[in-house]
This record gives C-alpha cells, sequence and structure tokens, in this order.
C-alpha cells in the first residue's frame, strides 16, 4: 500500500512538473511555428498509431486532448517537442464546428 501511495504521489508530482515546466510554458511558442503542425502530425502517425487506432482530432476538444497527450509523453516515452508537436496538431486539426462537446 505505501508503494502504491508513493508511486500516486510520484506520478503526481511529475505530471505537475512537466505541465508548469514543459508542455505548457513551450506550447506558446510552438503555436508559431508553422513546422509544428507537420512534425506533430508525423508523430502522431509515428509513434501514437503503434499502440492507438487513429483518433479524429475532433473527438475530443482541445482541454481533454492537453492532459491526454501529457498523460503519453510519460506511457510512450516522448520527448518533450514530440509532445507540443503532437498537442499543436490535435488542437489546430481539431475543428471545433465538428465537435459538439462530447469528450467520451
Amino acid at each position: 500500500m505505501k508503494l502504491m501511495n508513493r508511486n500516486l504521489i510520484s506520478n503526481a508530482a511529475l505530471m505537475a512538473a512537466l505541465f508548469i515546466g514543459g508542455a505548457g510554458s513551450a506550447a506558446a511558442q510552438d503555436a508559431d511555428d508553422p513546422m509544428a503542425f507537420v512534425r506533430g502530425a508525423q508523430s502522431w502517425a509515428d509513434s501514437c498509431a503503434r499502440c492507438h487506432n487513429m483518433r479524429d482530432p475532433a473527438e475530443f476538444r482541445d482541454d481533454v486532448w492537453e492532459p491526454t497527450v501529457l498523460h503519453m509523453r510519460i506511457r510512450a516515452g516522448l520527448t518533450g517537442q514530440e509532445t507540443r508537436d503532437i498537442l499543436t496538431f490535435l488542437q489546430k486539426a481539431n475543428d471545433p464546428a465538428d465537435n459538439k462537446g462530447e469528450n467520451k
């Protein structure tokens, strides 16, 4: 039980550090990088499709993709740059008109 609590605390601290110091601050810089979308699409196809069926970016809202991508950074061993690029791709490819607010 102690080990499970320690792992939970460690994972929570890691997620907070990644969000505060990693993807959160650099994401604004990548939003202006026109190649971030292209790199993100390629990383999405190369990395995510290894284990998942390809999801439609409109399947989730932008605010749902962010914690999902941060979680998968740890699970898939993505670099910070790959994570930011994939998030940029998902959010720019996510057409709000097609997304009815569902976050299955």
